[in-house]
């Protein structure tokens, strides 16, 4: 019998927990206050802790802390009114097992808790070290612990099997923190059967992430179908996820075998899910509880096994609040999420993303470019890319487009919202600076600052047409150049 310890500073919440897990085979021992229950655990040994995230005298930060410290074998899992994707990501990121957001259901946590023995059982006797060890669980008993970080007692992942260590054609992996925190959750979470959300700005690799997590599950060999639910609409949604019999509407003139068949056995990736209509979403909620499907036009139903990833440019429990989204299907979703750190985020990356953007295009031209020039570098550093990893693809494949063999990657080859940006960015730079060499009441400086202000402002009215440029600031153009040159602004 497994023991189970609820902390939770609403007696309402241990009493009906207790009372649910110990008709289901559990012991359970209960407590309001994160210091009785660390005296509890010096007593008892306890396989689970259900910890709240806000308790009266800690919160679930340092009582997570406290626990590992104390009971490493101990599985935590997280109690927490605040559905924020960062709070859960630090969680997990701090040892818990998987977050659990309130309302609760007994039945979500009963579920979520024998997925957690399950998978530390599966871990230990199925992977042993080749996979990073569940959180607040010690590696299997017949291997040895890797050696422990310099002022750590905490066990280092195993470097051999991790994503971030590994290298090929079709994915970059990160060297930043976020990367490397984005691929320890992919690790985590891939051998599980786990239904996941991926939460993330759009470009930012949502779609590579899902498979990336089906590459590294048991279901590898099996198909990966991925569906854009922001392209169907409501008349063509059941049947591109169901499919439908012939006959089933005007333009039904064959069967079609929807994408849950199609991914029988392996993950269905539904992309923007928030797009679907309520009526589809009612459909697909039934799918998921009954794991049966049932094409348009036909009363058979047909079983599927299908491990389900879903993701979003918006937060879905934001979805659930604007009634966009079905809460109880958030709640069916949302075993685990992820959340992809948008590039700006992760600076130390984009020259490991552009080196193998540039290989790939040179690849597909046919031909050799020379180096990326370091103003182009700098763009590339202070740009905010909106557009993310896709917009920086796309701009590596226009910049190597339109530079000659083996010549050098410049300013030029850039978009003109990147050479405005820059610009920009490089004239407050100047001007600041100025500012700082001079005097408040510097009139020289003063001029300057207006000089170059009104010569950028006219060069992006003309699209950084040089001579009409001049012509509109009745200067020639050797002094135009004269002035930019000052500023080191080549296009």
């Amino acid at each position: 019998m497994k023991n189970i310890l609820i902390i939770d500073d609403e007696i309402n919440i241990c009493t009906l927990l207790s009372k649910f897990l110990s008709k289901h085979g559990f012991k359970v021992d209960t407590t309001m206050s994160g210091a009785t229950a660390l005296k509890m655990m010096k007593e008892k040994t306890y396989d689970l802790a259900l910890c709240d995230y806000r308790l009266k005298d800690t919160d679930g930060a340092q009582l997570l802390q406290d626990i590992r410290g104390l009971s490493p074998q101990t599985i935590v899992i997280i109690i927490t009114g605040y559905t924020d994707v960062r709070v859960a990501v630090d969680m997990v990121k701090n040892g818990a097992y998987d977050y659990i957001s309130k309302p609760l259901y007994p039945d979500e946590i009963l579920n979520l808790i024998h997925k957690a023995f399950v998978h530390q059982e599966a871990v230990k006797e199925q992977y042993g070290n080749a996979l990073p060890p569940l959180p607040g669980s010690m590696p299997p008993a017949n291997t040895a612990p890797p050696a422990p970080a310099a002022g750590h007692s905490e066990y280092k992942e195993p470097q051999s099997e991790t994503l971030e260590n590994r290298r090929d054609e079709k994915y970059v992996y990160g060297d930043s923190s976020p990367a490397k925190e984005l691929y320890r959750q992919i690790n985590l979470v891939a051998p599980t059967d786990y239904s996941v959300i991926i939460f993330g700005e759009t470009g930012t690799g949502k779609e590579s992430v899902a498979q990336l997590i089906h590459q590294h599950s048991k279901r590898r060999g099996q198909p990966f179908v991925a569906l854009d639910c922001g392209s169907l609409s409501k008349e063509l949604a059941a049947s591109e996820l169901f499919g439908h019999e012939k006959g089933a509407f005007t333009g039904a003139i064959g069967t079609k075998v929807g994408a849950f068949e199609q991914a029988q056995g392996g993950t269905l990736f539904l992309d923007e899910i928030a797009n679907l209509s309520y009526d589809i979403q009612v459909a697909l909620l039934r799918v998921v509880q009954e794991k049966q499907i049932r094409r348009v036009g036909s009363m058979k139903e047909i079983p599927i096994d299908v491990r389900i990833i879903v993701a979003s440019n918006e937060k879905l429990s934001e979805s659930v609040q604007k009634g966009r989204f079905r809460e109880d299907l958030f709640h069916r979703f949302n075993e685990f999420t992820i959340y992809i750190p948008p590039l700006r985020e992760r600076q130390e990356d984009i020259q490991l993303f552009v080196n193998a953007f540039v290989r790939q295009v040179e690849k597909e031209l046919q031909k050799q470019t020379g180096r990326i020039s370091p103003e182009v570098w700098e763009c590339f550093k202070k740009y905010n890319w909106p557009g993310n990893i896709r917009e920086l693809k796309n701009v590596i494949r226009r910049a190597c487009l339109l530079t000659p063999q083996g010549e050098e990657i410049s300013m030029s080859t850039l978009p003109l919202e990147m050479k405005e940006s820059f610009t920009q960015h490089f004239v407050e730079d100047q001007v600041e600076e100025l500012v700082q060499m001079a005097k408040d009441n510097d009139l020289k400086t003063v001029a300057l600052q207006a000089e170059y202000n009104k010569i950028i402002n006219v060069l992006k009215e003309v699209k950084y047409n040089k001579t009409k440029a001049a012509q509109l600031l009745n200067i020639d153009r050797k002094t135009l150049y004269n002035k930019l040159r000052l500023l080191n602004i080549n296009y």
